[in-house]
């Protein structure tokens, strides 16, 4: 017997029930656009947080501080009592924009086909695996990346490992050690390729707190073990190798974004981000189809996530009912010397959207941020950063430019940076 074959039609689709999926589809609601439709191809909505089993969630959204399973559960409650449909364990296949917006799943319930008005793509983020990272060594149990991490303790009550090795200082890097503390696991060390941290140094504070030495300008270069983990060599700040007994290895960040959807459909991919590029009111080159959250900007906190996919609605909102300027031609906006990326990539006359360039150095610098168009340069602002480091930067500025703008750094760059309030 053939899988039953469903069509339906819905004014915005929504892919991805994280944080900024469920705050758009949410705030869609709020406005007044009747069927809003979100698909989830996990069996659970609520995105990366509901693995995150401690704090702080919730704080801006909610008013409170939650555990990351806690918070996830309250954006879906939130989001089915406003009104959206929500459709757990369905996978977005294709998306075919030549004509409608025809939007094709598959479950276990057989296939769906989804003719919608609008579509917003907030599929968020995952983390580079070893084989990405070009670690040698053996392939034993017990090298594993954050989520993987997350998942074993909260939800299935299990410890991969009780001394691990913690490779990156990012944020995730630093909730991986309260999870480690779940699970009675005590890190040997945290280390970093670079000479600080890639969260700011205030924040290091945890991992002393909890007994773990972090090693800054220290590679990982080979992992030793059979069947399980046994050691690894480190590569030192003086050159010289050393060896660290430990029963685990444990990749944290360096964050990718989930587009390949977005890529398969043929959007444009930005190449410093590997997300998809945007417009100032978050529209991809297929202007129906948006894009918020993680999968824009590799890696934000769940807040700023919820925050941007709530902005991201009510463009969405504004263009079903005819109030965001046209599409057409947009002056494009490119990273230069000194800078990874630039979200969004593209600005069009006659709005603002969001508020803020964002931008990430591609090192740590300190000096001036240039916007430069046609050979001149068209604002410069202080600037101290470091690659993991928000900057932004008003889109206002760049609005009345006539010609493409390049932005780039001007500084030195130098390894004993504190961040200053134009690196928010």
């Amino acid at each position: 017997m053939s899988a039953p074959f469903e069509v339906r039609s819905a004014d915005v689709l929504v892919i991805g029930a994280g944080p900024a999926g469920l705050s758009a589809a949410t705030r869609l609601r709020k406005l007044g656009i009747a069927n809003v439709l979100v698909v989830e191809r996990e069996p659970i909505g609520g995105g990366i947080p509901r693995h995150c089993g401690h704090p702080p969630f919730g704080m801006r959204e909610f008013g409170r501080i939650m555990t990351g399973p806690a918070y996830a559960r309250r954006l879906v409650d939130r989001a089915v009592k406003s009104g959206v449909e929500l459709l757990l364990g369905c996978t977005v296949v294709s998306i075919d924009y030549a004509d409608d917006l025809v939007v094709t799943c598959a479950s276990n319930r057989g296939l769906l086909t989804v003719v919608a008005k609008r579509a917003i793509i907030a599929t968020g983020v995952r983390e580079r695996p070893r084989s990405a990272r070009l670690v040698s060594g053996d392939r034993p149990i017990g090298v594993i990346n954050t989520g993987a991490l997350q998942e074993y303790a909260y939800l299935h009550k299990l410890a991969p490992f009780r001394r691990p090795l913690i490779v990156g200082t990012e944020l995730v890097s630093l909730s991986s050690l309260l999870t480690c503390r779940k699970i009675g696991a005590q890190p040997v060390a945290m280390i970093e390729n670079r000479n600080e941290p890639s969260v700011r140094p205030t924040s290091m504070w945890l991992p002393r707190l909890l007994g773990v030495p972090v090693r800054y300008g220290t590679h990982l270069v080979d992992i030793k073990g059979r069947p399980r983990v046994e050691g690894v060599t480190l590569l030192c700040p003086d050159g010289r190798q050393e060896d660290i007994a430990c029963d685990g290895v444990l990749f944290t960040g360096s964050f990718k974004p989930e587009a390949s959807l977005a890529r398969s459909i043929g959007l444009d991919i930005d190449p410093g981000t590997g997300g998809p590029v945007i417009d100032q009111f978050a529209r991809t080159t297929e202007p129906r189809i948006f894009a918020a959250g993680n999968i824009l900007h590799p890696v934000e906190t769940a807040g700023w996530s919820w925050r941007e996919g709530r902005r991201v609605g009510s463009f969405v909102a504004d263009d079903l009912n005819g109030r965001l300027p046209a599409a057409g031609h947009a002056i494009r906006l490119t990273p230069g010397a000194g800078i990874r990326y630039v979200v969004p990539q593209r600005i069009v006359s006659g709005g603002e959207g969001l508020s803020n360039l964002q931008m990430r150095a591609s090192d740590i610098v300190s000096g001036s941020l240039i916007a430069q168009a046609a050979g001149k340069e068209i604002c410069r602002l202080p600037l101290t950063s470091a690659p993991e480091r928000r900057i932004l930067a008003p889109v206002a500025i760049f609005q009345n430019a006539k010609s493409d703008i390049t932005i780039s750094v001007e500084g030195k760059t130098t390894t004993d940076i504190r961040s200053r309030s134009t690196c928010v």
